[in-house]
């Protein structure tokens, strides 16, 4: 032992100049070797094959001409193009993610955490099993009602199951060729907006959570889907009737960067009308209802914080300035909505709660998503802090007042906040973040006009989606029925309807 701590104390003090110079001898003495060895057997090599030199003589002849060459306008352009292209796709790919990661774990944990402890298997089902029927039914058919054609109401089969998305052989070019949307490819472009799909109706099961049958709601989340989503996202997102300047644009349209009017409004009013339609939970007024888990719930704030920037950011369908602004627009606004909330029951209250910050977070969020890519640092700030304190108040005191059991504040936070947020984004816009209109001046504080399209946006969204909702949800109560049996919710719905339990301690 002695002697390998002795050995080991001279190594250590052997200078590192002294290994770097044997390692340097060594090397040089390697090339050397090496050097004289491909000499001698060069003449040999030329002897046997006198083709093998002249080949290797036009090759090195060929590599120095190459580098001789000077780069032209073209060359370095269409270099900048390819790296451009896998800089859009791998930030749209990363966002992809970052939304997906929005629904599960983000919303199934913050809404696992809200329910009592009975209840957490059958909200987080709900949201990780839409990830996957909401996907399959944006393939066949929902992607194509959304963005297909360039009608004023509805898309047509352009992209049915998948048609006109992926790559295909042209016969003419002798190769593949990739639709593209923009500056990404379509299927890209696919897979981002379908992931919107998948998120949206899992925010209205908040409304309804504790005592909504699992059948009922996978219907009711399927016809929610196909008849106000996809409608909505193409009056918005596709030259439909609330599209900025579109054709068909009804006072203009209105300015919707990630989702105020088509993810927010739609699934926060649709909220409210689930919540009054099914009724009250069971108990709701005199029992214990209180969270059973917020450490969930902070943790599922957090992840949704995260992943918003590849929802709002990613918006842009590009990598680049506007992205970035996005980016930070949306981190200001969930740091303001924060202390909003959390200001607001400080005052009231007298603590600060966890449950505060999560949803005042979460409240900043909503309210900045349709003017994520539309406003500057500052008035994201204004707005994250005027949406964490509207719906503090909205979920208190409004909740209260009009004594509806939206288990989840899901109206509360998207329904208010989206609303605030379309309707800010009329006031703040500015053509110095995105010039949209070639010029001409947005937001009301510059002396634009666009505020009378988010208005009017506001208003059409909030009409077809109190209507659209209140007809599905009858035609399911009809024909199958919205609740579960009394007994079984007060079992709770994880053995009701799952047969399982989120806990078990021996």
């Amino acid at each position: 032992m002695l002697s390998l701590l002795l050995l080991a104390s001279l190594v250590a003090a052997t200078p590192r100049t002294t290994w770097a110079q044997e390692a340097a001898v060594v090397e040089e003495e390697a090339v050397v070797v090496e050097e004289a060895a491909d000499d001698a057997a060069a003449p040999a090599t030329a002897a046997q094959d006198p083709a093998a030199t002249e080949a290797a003589a036009e090759e090195a002849a060929a590599t120095e001409a190459a580098a001789e060459e000077p780069l032209t306008l073209e060359s370095v352009s269409g270099k900048a193009d390819v790296a451009a292209l896998a800089g859009h796709i791998s930030w749209m790919l990363t966002s992809c993610v970052l939304v997906l990661f929005m629904t599960a774990p983000g919303l199934a944990m913050f809404y696992g955490g809200l329910v009592r402890k009975k209840n957490v298997l059958g909200v987080m089902m709900q949201c990780i099993f839409l990830m996957g029927l909401m996907t399959i039914l944006w393939a066949l058919y929902g992607y194509s009602l959304a963005f297909g054609g360039s009608g004023a109401y509805i898309g047509n089969d352009e992209y049915l199951f998948m048609k006109n998305v992926q790559r295909v052989w042209d016969d003419s070019a002798g190769a593949p060729t990739t639709p593209m949307t923009g500056v990404i490819p379509t299927l890209v472009h696919m897979l981002f907006q379908g992931m919107f799909f998948i998120i949206t109706p899992a925010l209205i099961c908040g409304a309804f959570a504790e005592r909504m049958k699992f059948s009922s709601m996978v219907v009711f989340s399927i016809l929610w889907g196909t008849f106000i989503y996809c409608p909505l996202c193409h009056w918005v997102w596709d030259g439909g009737i609330l599209a900025f300047n579109s054709d068909h644009a009804i006072k203009g349209g209105a300015l919707d960067f990630a989702g105020g009017t088509v993810v927010h409004i739609s699934s926060g009013v649709s909220a409210l009308i689930c919540a009054l339609v099914i009724g009250k939970r069971k108990g709701f007024g005199h029992d214990d209802m209180r969270p059973h888990n917020l450490t969930y719930t902070v943790l599922g704030a957090a992840m949704l914080w995260c992943g918003w920037f590849g929802f709002n950011a990613g918006s842009e369908l590009a990598s680049d300035e506007l992205a970035a602004s996005a980016f930070a627009t949306t981190h200001f606004s969930a740091a303001a909505g924060l202390l909003a909330w959390v200001g607001y029951e400080w005052l009231t209250h007298g603590k600060p709660t966890v449950l505060g910050a999560a949803s005042g977070c979460v409240a900043g969020l909503v309210c900045i998503t349709p003017g994520a890519g539309f406003v500057n640092v500052m008035p994201a700030i204004i707005i994250g802090l005027a949406g964490g304190l509207v719906c503090a108040i909205a979920c208190s005191k409004l909740k209260g007042a009009m004594g509806y059991d939206d288990s989840l504040d899901a109206f509360g936070v998207h329904g208010v906040g989206g609303t605030l947020g379309a309707v800010l984004t009329g006031v703040f816009a500015t053509r110095a973040a995105w010039d949209i209109d070639g010029g001409e001046k947005l937001g009301l504080l510059e002396g634009g006009s666009v505020l009378t399209g988010q208005v009017v946006a506001v208003g059409i969204t909030w009409i077809f989606s109190i209507v659209g909702t209140f007809i599905i949800l009858k035609v399911i109560e009809v024909l199958m029925g919205l609740r579960v049996a009394e007994q079984g919710e007060m079992i709770g719905l994880d053995q009701n309807e799952h047969g399982e339990e989120g806990y078990i301690f021996s």
